[in-house]
């Protein structure tokens, strides 16, 4: 599957794309970095600004779907980067009749953290979850076919393949998540369209016995 990965150099984006790679697909990493990807055996990298929409209408035109995983060069200021990008990316798709896209957001991004800590958390990172939510609702409305993943906090541990799944909510316990076990998931969110079309997905480590 032709595959256009957005993101960081770093983070869950170079774990996608080694991801992607790694079970065959034709990927293909735009980036403002190229020197810094990880990954170079089956990539095609385009380097280029996720601000700008041509360039970006151009990376998309001949894949079948989009993997996002983007950020704000500051993340926990206000800001309306990942809008204006995913808006881009939108545009683009729509473009070239691209209908698919996994979309790495954050947990708290439906409103669905609870109790005290949860109104905490959404508290803390209510600059980065109204990038989010913006980001979302331009592909919301765009009617494109979507999945949300809704990652709890991200460590850099070592994959772990027995991570949780909610598809309302959060998985009970919702402790962190490696970077490595949600690139995993949005692979697999593209690679699995019965399952995960049209779906904002809770993803976390299950609070253990």
């Amino acid at each position: 599957m032709k595959i256009v990965v957005f993101g960081s150099t770093g983070g869950v984006r170079q774990l996608v794309v080694r991801r992607a790679a790694s079970a065959g697909h034709e990927v293909t990493a735009f980036l403002r970095s190229p020197e810094k990807l990880q990954t170079r055996q089956g990539v095609t990298i385009v380097e280029g600004d996720a601000f700008d929409a041509d360039a970006v209408a151009r990376a998309i035109d001949g894949v079948v779907a989009v993997i996002s995983c983007l950020s704000s060069s500051a993340p926990m200021k206000p800001s309306t980067e990942v809008a204006r990008m995913t808006q881009n990316i939108v545009a683009g798709m729509q473009r070239s009749g691209v209908d698919r896209i996994a979309y790495c957001a954050s947990a708290g991004v439906d409103d669905e953290l609870t109790g005290v800590i949860g109104r905490s958390m959404m508290l803390l990172l209510r600059n980065p979850l109204k990038d989010h939510r913006a980001a979302v609702k331009h592909i919301a409305d765009a009617g494109l076919n979507a999945t949300i993943a809704r990652p709890s906090g991200l460590t850099d541990g070592a994959f772990d393949p027995d991570y949780a799944e909610a598809f309302t909510g959060m998985p009970a316990g919702m402790r962190s998540i490696p970077r490595a076990s949600v690139a995993d998931f949005l692979v697999k969110a593209i690679e699995q369209p019965e399952v995960y079309s049209r779906s904002s997905v809770g993803l976390a480590l299950e609070k253990k016995a």
